[in-house]
């Protein structure tokens, strides 16, 4: 009897097994509220909003373990699926195929995450800015070239069978690219915590000087890791184009936050060389979960701002006080 309440103990206090009481416990309140919350449709109404959200919170994952912050992930989403829009909107007049536009339009979004993560990486380890300071200019850029680019408005006119391909049409639940994004996940989580990529990037998060005098090439690393975050920011801005089938400039505004919040939610330290793969998937569920949750109760959708943002300071608190008790 010792040894199962040792292990319910054990369980209870590990913040993974705790933020997953959390998810179900969520759920279980908004379907008592509201019966139709507990339902397929609605269910992979969440998932199509938790495939962009999880894959900028991974990207942060990696740079916030590393020991910085990317602020720029959300202007990064906007300006790559505006660029590609726009590309796919000029083949798709040119009458090019759907599918050829489509996979132009997809490689245009990431060679757009490949030049923030390069230009990011640039003004960090050359330049020598902060990782906060770096990031926010990208933001600025970001955001402002979207509306440059766009005027302001959507940018459609791409292929008429974007849209389908977002639809879930596999038991009724996932989509076809949200089964890439999840493959996505499962193999870049095995990479953080089994890889030496994934313990160089958590040696140079806990000390950077260590790292340094083991050998590891911190600058290059670094690099890696902000492209990294930049690309899946694109792939996340493309998947909005799918999902929407026009690319807008104010699809990523304040999408930082929310992968930020996902991340300390799911436990990751935001001093660096400490988190949890599983916990930061675990926070975007919430989060979406939280979107959908309050619209079926009827709670003003402005609420969803406040709300996350008390889920970032209760998730903080908490972990300063384990590290007090553990102190």
């Amino acid at each position: 009897m010792s040894s199962i309440k040792v292990r319910a103990k054990s369980a209870l206090g590990n913040q993974q097994v705790l933020l997953l009481i959390v998810l179900v416990a969520m759920i279980i309140g908004f379907t008592a509220k509201s019966p139709d919350f507990f339902a397929r449709p609605v269910f992979a109404n969440i998932l199509s909003d938790w495939y962009p959200l999880v894959l900028i919170a991974i990207g942060e994952t990696f740079v916030i373990i590393s020991g910085g912050i990317d602020l720029s992930v959300g202007a990064t989403i906007g300006i790559s699926g505006v660029v590609s829009a726009i590309t796919m909107e000029h083949l798709t007049n040119a009458h090019y195929g759907p599918d050829v536009t489509l996979c132009i339009g997809f490689f245009v979004a990431i060679g757009i995450g490949l030049i923030v993560g390069i230009l990011n990486s640039l003004m960090i380890t050359k330049a020598e800015v902060v990782p906060f300071v770096a990031t926010l200019v990208t933001l600025g850029a970001g955001e402002g070239l979207s509306v440059v680019f766009t005027g302001g408005s959507t940018i459609g006119g791409g292929p008429s069978n974007a849209i389908n391909l977002s639809v879930a049409n596999i038991f009724q639940l996932f989509s076809k690219p949200g089964l890439v994004i999840i493959a996505l996940v499962i193999i870049l989580g095995l990479y953080l915590h089994k890889s030496r990529f994934g313990r160089y990037t958590f040696a140079i998060g806990s000390n950077p000087f260590a790292a340094r005098a083991a050998g590891i090439n911190v600058n290059r690393h670094l690099t890696k890791v902000y492209v990294l975050s930049s690309l899946l920011s694109a792939v996340a801005g493309y998947y909005f184009y799918l999902r929407l089938s026009v690319g807008a400039p104010t699809t990523g505004v304040g999408a930082e936050l929310q992968a930020i919040a996902a991340v300390v939610i799911g436990g990751v330290a935001l001093s660096g060389g400490q988190g949890n793969y599983f916990g930061t998937i675990l926070g975007a569920a919430i989060i979406s979960v939280v979107a959908s949750g309050l619209l079926f109760i009827n709670v003003p959708a402005n609420w969803k701002q406040v709300v996350v943002s008390i889920l970032i300071f209760v998730a903080v608190f908490l972990q300063q006080l384990r590290t007090r008790v553990r102190k």
